[in-house]
């Protein structure tokens, strides 16, 4: 099962979508190793680049094992936008897609008329995409939603506009700036899109197990699925879409898979980050993974007061077996 975005071939129609503060080079090799297609960057700004920012480079690094992957940056100065891209990322032959954020509704992104603010301006984004596509020697996609608001959903018309501009593909979240991450996603939306264009479409949008997915993929016959939240905690969804699309037994982690998980990524983050802030950013990880597991709320209390890798080890492993005995 191989589909292509511009050049570049992906093997399966589940992707991992970006997110902020959680698609680090740690989360996306598991996603990788599990089964995604794709994997995305977290969103990096096109001006901290341009300014050389140490922090926002640090974001963009990569390992091999991810490919194919893409980088996703943000911004709303073409100018500056194109430069970055012909300067600093056609230089580099370690991923192999630009992907533009149009769809971020994070106040912070907004205000300065980046993220899903673009999408209230075509003309703008239209020279932005195209400008893009001009200098880059890889492919170019675009992550939209379906408009600003209930009264302004223009999301048809901004695909169409992103074809034209020269877009390989298209991720389409099918909400509104306005609902942010609330309501249901309008997955009839995505099938719109999908009709409109002749680039591949990528379905985004409540998507948390394969069964979502399936239902996405048969009900807007979107090339590729994205899954973000549904795989913080639950990577293994992945495997999961593929399993379900080649009819095959569904694989559910159990509490040692999961543990075993859970201290595999530690130690990547940890050996990425450091110790002290590869702890703390795994601890919102660890809770997603461990919930509904028994007894978790005691093991998330002692892990928001550890600081040592080692410790946090130990208590995983005896949180193991003690679901062991009491599985038994």
């Amino acid at each position: 099962m191989i589909g292509i975005i511009g050049k570049v071939k992906i093997d399966s129609k589940a992707v991992l979508a970006p997110m902020a503060g959680y698609t680090d080079l740690p989360f996306r090799k598991i996603a990788k190793n599990l089964g995604a297609g794709l994997v995305t960057s977290e969103m990096v700004s096109a001006k901290a680049m341009y300014y050389n920012d140490k922090k926002t480079e640090e974001l963009t690094i990569t390992d091999e094992i991810e490919r194919p992957m893409a980088i996703q940056i943000f911004g709303s100065d073409p100018d500056i936008m194109a430069y970055v891209v012909e300067t600093k990322l056609n230089t580099r032959n370690d991923f192999d897609i630009i992907d533009i954020n149009m769809g971020c509704p994070a106040p912070k992104i907004v205000k300065n008329n980046e993220g899903s603010a673009l999408m209230r301006d075509m003309k703008l984004s239209y020279r932005i995409v195209k400008k893009i596509v001009e200098v880059s020697n890889k492919p170019v996609t675009v992550k939209i939603r379906m408009g600003w608001d209930k009264n302004n959903i223009n999301g048809v018309e901004f695909a169409k506009m992103l074809e034209q501009a020269g877009a390989s593909a298209i991720t389409v979240h099918a909400r509104t700036r306005e609902m942010f991450y609330s309501g249901k996603a309008d997955i009839d939306f995505i099938r719109k899109v999908k009709q409109s264009v002749s680039i591949p479409v990528i379905g985004n949008g409540d998507i948390f197990d394969a069964k979502d997915a399936l239902d996405m993929i048969e009900k807007t016959d979107c090339d590729y699925v994205a899954i973000g939240r549904g795989a913080i905690g639950n990577p293994w969804i992945f495997l999961n879409i593929k399993e379900a699309l080649e009819n095959r037994e569904i694989t559910i982690p159990n509490p040692e898979m999961i543990i075993n998980m859970v201290i595999y990524h530690l130690n990547e983050m940890c050996d990425l980050k450091g110790e002290k802030v590869g702890i703390k950013e795994m601890r919102k990880h660890i809770h997603a993974y461990i919930k509904g597991l028994r007894n978790s709320k005691s093991v998330r209390d002692q892990i928001n007061r550890i600081s040592s890798r080692e410790e946090l080890e130990m208590v995983l492993n005896n949180y193991l077996r003690t679901l062991n005995v009491l599985d038994k």
